[in-house]
């Protein structure tokens, strides 16, 4: 995915700068700023490349946390 950053004037006039769509091409991103903006002017166009996530979802430690903190509430509930 890129994020596509626009800077527009409206069909009013208006100035409006840091729109911000995530889209796989520059077409489809245009089409989609011309769907909330109609008839509007493109000013200029960014691209910055979003780098893909490579952090995985580790269910064992997540359960691991939880099992830790459920463990420490009973036992604090105990102590009481």
């Amino acid at each position: 995915m890129v994020r596509y950053g626009f800077s527009i004037k409206t069909r009013h006039g208006q100035r409006v700068e840091n729109i911000h769509i995530m889209a796989g091409s520059q077409d489809d991103a245009e089409r989609r700023l011309r769907q909330m903006y109609h008839h509007c002017e493109i000013l200029e166009c960014r691209e910055q490349a979003v780098p893909r996530r490579v952090d995985t979802l580790d269910v064992e430690g997540i359960i691991g946390m939880i099992s830790a903190a459920g463990a420490a509430s009973a036992q604090k509930a105990g102590t009481h």
